[in-house]
């Protein structure tokens, strides 16, 4: 193999920069041809690729968001734009693809494998939801963002005595509220994982109120629902005063931390190597902190990512 690709996909995670910086300088050190495709499969499609050197991811280690760009594109669902895809790869003579992302641009690279292009999927989303793996890029750094919001939101519910409820991202998966909520010494952490009970809710409110206890912090990932129509439930069954904070996206954004930019690089630079090995059709991840392979179409298929139900359990215990 002489030539590779590097893309990101679907959503922005802090780490993105470092892993293609990775992919760029692992692959120029082994001698390999590496390109950017700018603006993920859209880019893919339309031949926005561009060859990349040592110093086209210089300083970029330390930035969020990604530099080659991220879209959502359609069209790259069907076969007809993934060959079109696969024609524009081959007519630089680039024989494998590192795809950085979440789990829909783990589908791309695994509808391109499966048409005999050989890919290699880097875990990119704060949302820490891909199978096979412990961490993604990006889910620590977007963590102590909402951690530093709960801290300054407490400052706030303490002067007021107020319940707050704070929703965070995730998407499907609670992740970022068990680790902030946990963290951040929330009273309630609400995942899409397990159900939850209204009255429960209530109930530890009112056990607190009862005790002396001036504030409360309700963590709720988006998965679960509404933070504002959890907050106008609470309100209708205790008359309780609530404040609703919604972070959004700028979880996704800012430096990342030390921690994702390593993990970021040790990943970037073990897709290389795969490709080189010609192991395509594989995803890298880190378990246990050694970094593992598998394969990317028997992952999608077959395993589900879980949330740790020790540490809901241990959050309940602690926050009584």
């Amino acid at each position: 193999m002489k030539k590779i690709g590097v893309l990101t996909s679907g959503g922005d995670a802090p780490g993105m920069n470092a892993a293609v910086r990775a992919v760029v300088r692992k692959g120029i050190y082994h001698d390999l041809e590496v390109y950017g495709i700018y603006g993920g499969y859209a880019g893919l499609i339309s031949g926005n690729i561009k060859k990349l050197e040592l110093g086209s991811v210089g300083d970029i280690i330390h930035r969020g968001g990604t530099v080659l760009y991220s879209a959502r594109c359609e069209e790259f669902k069907t076969k007809e734009g993934q060959q079109k895809g696969i024609e524009q790869l081959k007519k630089l003579g680039i024989e494998g693809l590192v795809v950085i992302g979440g789990d829909g641009s783990y589908m791309g690279a695994k509808k391109l494998t499966e048409q005999g292009f050989p890919c290699v999927g880097v875990p990119g989303t704060i949302d820490n939801d891909i199978p096979g793996t412990e961490f993604t890029i990006g889910f620590d750094t977007a963590l102590n963002t909402v951690i530093d919001a709960i801290d300054k939101i407490r400052d706030t519910a303490t002067s007021h005595e107020r319940t707050f409820i704070i929703e965070v991202m995730g998407r499907d998966a609670g992740d970022i509220a068990l680790w902030a909520g946990l963290a951040g010494g929330a009273e309630t952490i609400l995942v899409p994982e397990e159900n939850f009970s209204m009255d429960d809710i209530c109930d530890r409110l009112k056990k607190g109120s009862e005790r002396g206890k001036k504030h409360s912090i309700i963590v709720v990932a988006e998965g679960v629902g509404s933070g504002v129509e959890i907050s106008q439930k609470i309100k209708e069954l205790t008359n309780y005063d609530t404040r609703v904070s919604v972070l959004g996206h700028m979880q996704r954004g800012g430096s990342p931390t030390a921690s994702d930019r390593v993990l970021a690089s040790r990943l970037g630079a073990r897709a290389v190597e795969l490709l080189i090995e010609g192991r395509g059709g594989r995803a890298v991840g880190i378990v246990k902190n050694e970094l593992v392979d598998y394969d990317i179409i028997e992952a999608l298929e077959t395993k589900k990512h879980e949330i740790d139900m020790g540490m809901l359990k241990l959050s309940k215990e602690l926050s009584i």
